[in-house]
């Protein structure tokens, strides 16, 4: 008997000691809200709060949307349970966030989240052929790797995203090399998470639509070695204006980015084999990079790009652009592409520097899409650019 009571409190004291060390399990045996509910094109939100007033939704479907007061209210039921349905989603990835009672939560019953700059936003996907390549499908896939490099210029020692393709590992081949380069206040993370750059990688290699390629993804924000959290800074407050802006310090050390890479990756060192793209500040830093190193890349796309700094910046980067793209034409560059949203801020910039290049016969492949400065529009940019380069 003495034996069977220690069993018992044995496997008692067990249990106990298993449910303390998960403390994020639920073991209450309540019923779990689903929250986003995906039917076809229709998502329905869900939200239990009981005590609340009011609750609203913010999408990044919303145009012009950025506070309490532009969204869209759920109705309560009598369980307390907040809810909205939704029924003309497109093939897509989105974003959201509730407002309850004014202050700002992520959907507690989704346990997908993403964070762009300092926010943090709640994700669902809805399927279609649009949104197939942001998928993980069963195919091959692409290793990713964070990576170290000494920047003797900065005095730093900095982090990088590094995508290689499906079997670089077991092959010897050498490879080309794209640098993808992020917005302002993004960092090495953000065209993986937010850009689904992998996904689209590995699903357009495997159909034949891009060549296997190495991706290198710096963090171009050069006051920080990484993104946040991930450096001796530590947990420190996420700023998406950063002193290094219109600095010139991303494009004067751009060549130790190149130089890590030849040396530590098996590459093809030529510029046939290279390639620079960025959106929104990431474009306006891969246009000077290019601009400044005319026989450096053979093909350069432009996503949403910042064209001019302010004019108290005179970093010799930015300095005689004009002259600049004439080198750069004579260079026999491959593609020059650039893609903008019809409501994109950055619109007009955009247009005067298409009449600036149109002016000198500077050839360019141009993408006019709908909506604006979003994460919708990069994805299908790099989507399209993928498919071009390297050929």
């Amino acid at each position: 008997m003495k034996i069977q009571y220690l069993l018992f409190y044995t496997l008692l004291f067990g249990v106990f000691s298993y449910v303390n060390a998960q403390e994020n399990l639920d073991f209450s045996g309540k019923k779990k809200i689903v929250s986003p509910e995906i039917k076809g094109k229709n998502v329905t939100f869900r939200l239990f709060a009981p005590q609340a007033k009011t609750v609203k939704l913010q999408g990044n479907w919303m145009t012009g949307t950025s506070s309490e007061s532009d969204g869209m209210e759920l109705k309560k039921d009598p369980q307390g349970i907040w809810s909205l349905s939704k029924d003309d989603f497109g093939a897509d990835i989105y974003t959201y966030s509730f407002f309850v009672d004014g202050v700002k939560v992520s959907d507690p019953n989704n346990s997908y989240q993403v964070r762009d700059v300092s926010s943090v936003m709640s994700m669902f996907l809805i399927e279609g052929p649009e949104s197939a390549n942001y998928k993980v499908q069963d195919v091959p896939h692409g290793t990713v790797s964070k990576r170290w490099y000494t920047s003797k210029g900065l005095k730093a020692e900095r982090r990088l995203t590094v995508y290689t393709p499906p079997g670089y590992e077991s092959s010897k081949e050498k490879f080309p090399v794209l640098y993808l380069l992020h917005g302002m206040g993004g960092d090495e993370d953000a065209w993986m998470t937010l850009g689904r750059a992998a996904q689209i990688l590995d699903n357009l290699i495997a159909q034949g639509k891009a060549r296997p390629m190495i991706v290198v993804m710096p963090n171009g924000h050069t006051s920080n070695s990484a993104a946040p959290g991930e450096s001796s800074r530590g947990f420190y407050p996420i700023d998406m204006v950063t002193p290094d802006i219109f600095s010139g310090d991303m494009e004067n050390y751009f060549n130790e980015i190149i130089d890590f890479t030849e040396h530590n990756y098996r590459v093809k060192q030529n510029a046939r084999n290279r390639a620079i793209s960025g959106l929104s500040m990431g474009g306006f830093h891969a246009l000077y990079i290019s601009a400044n190193q005319p026989k450096t890349f053979d093909y350069v796309g432009l996503f949403s790009p910042a064209i001019l700094p302010p004019e108290n910046r005179k970093s010799h980067i930015y300095t005689d652009l004009d002259t600049k793209l004439q080198e750069q034409k004579a260079s026999t560059y491959q593609l020059y592409w650039i893609g903008i949203g019809k409501t994109d801020f950055l619109f007009k910039q955009v247009e005067k520097y298409r009449q600036k290049l149109d002016k000198i016969d500077f050839k360019y492949q141009y993408l006019e899409s709908e909506g604006g400065h979003t994460w919708s529009n990069w994805r299908t940019y790099l989507n399209d650019f993928l498919q071009q380069i390297f050929k």
